[in-house]
């Protein structure tokens, strides 16, 4: 999984997941063991999505404020990114960086996924802001919801590139100003 998510899907060779598992395995056990490296990314992909994307789960629970689920999940996202214990960054965002070539395109769909649950997950929490009156009923709820994940997605690079969480957590104060700026509208 720390392969993938270090180097994404293509970038990886049967080599550098051959020397990872130790023990001088062959292509032929390697292909038995797992299938390909595609059904190998999957497992990766999904031990990934059961784990450490669980962070942004909060912006589904429907006992938070939306504001706060919104901030907890994006700093808990930022934290788990820039954690010293695994590759920076974010497997979701950045396993299948580049388009993966048509071949492979198939082997993102548990990524594309995940990202469109977040994506939903912002909007959901915008919506639910704008009907309880913390936000203006005319609020572009796509919008304000793509501030936020467009922030949660440049995490991803920023941590690649060495930024560290205190950073992301002061950057987050300041952004959660928008949402605190479209409540003063209301």
């Amino acid at each position: 999984m720390f392969l993938f998510w270090q180097q994404g899907y293509e970038s990886t060779s049967l080599s550098q997941l051959k020397a990872s598992l130790g023990g001088g395995i062959s292509a032929p056990s390697f292909y038995a063991a797992f299938g390909s490296k595609e059904a190998l990314f999957r497992e990766a992909a999904q031990c990934y999505l059961d784990t450490f994307a669980r962070v942004t789960e909060c912006l589904w629970d429907g006992g938070l404020a939306p504001r706060a689920a919104i901030e907890q999940a994006l700093r808990q996202s930022a934290r788990m990114q820039s954690d010293a214990g695994h590759p920076p960054g974010c497997m979701v965002a950045l396993g299948c960086m580049s388009a993966p070539t048509a071949e492979h395109a198939a082997v993102a769909a548990p990524l594309t996924a995940s990202r469109a649950r977040t994506r939903a997950g912002f909007v959901r929490c915008v919506e639910r802001g704008m009907a309880s009156g913390e936000l203006p009923a005319d609020t572009d709820a796509a919008a304000l919801a793509s501030v936020f994940d467009s922030f949660l997605s440049g995490v991803s690079i920023q941590a690649r590139d060495g930024v560290g969480y205190a950073v992301f957590d002061a950057a987050i104060t300041q952004l959660m100003c928008v949402w605190d700026a479209n409540r003063l509208i209301a």
